[in-house]
């Protein structure tokens, strides 16, 4: 499976306008290459770097399998809360230097067993 996004190559800086210095609205990730077996997918975004540890940032559940582009700012399935105590997504805003943020992708088959993942990491520094 391939995670990538129009917005940010892997491993390079997030733009501000998906941050809290811009709009805070989630940027648009594409996807490809899902297994046949997968019957829904999963993503999150963590920041690894965090003081008090990994932080969530975003967090989605059942997202068809045949979904190939979330779009910028969408809800591409059902949110939990994320660090903040908010449901969706909630922007990178490190509270100092430049912080990774690694969205993962993760399918699913019908018995909720991993098929399959993939990364993206972007970076940010506030």
């Amino acid at each position: 499976m391939i995670l990538s996004s129009p917005a940010f190559p892997n491993d390079e800086h997030i733009p501000k306008k998906y941050t809290c210095d811009g709009t805070n609205v989630s940027p648009p990730l594409m996807i490809s290459g899902v297994p046949a077996s997968a019957k829904s997918l999963t993503l999150t975004m963590t920041d690894p770097d965090a003081p008090g540890g990994t932080f969530t940032h975003w967090s989605v559940t059942g997202i068809a399998p045949s979904v190939t582009m979330i779009t910028e700012g969408s809800h591409p399935g059902t949110e939990g809360k994320n660090g903040f105590g908010k449901t969706g997504y909630g922007a990178p805003c490190p509270p100092s230097g430049t912080h990774h943020y690694v969205f993962t992708l993760t399918a699913l088959d019908a018995n909720g067993k991993e098929v399959g993942k993939a990364q993206l990491t972007g970076t940010y520094k506030h």
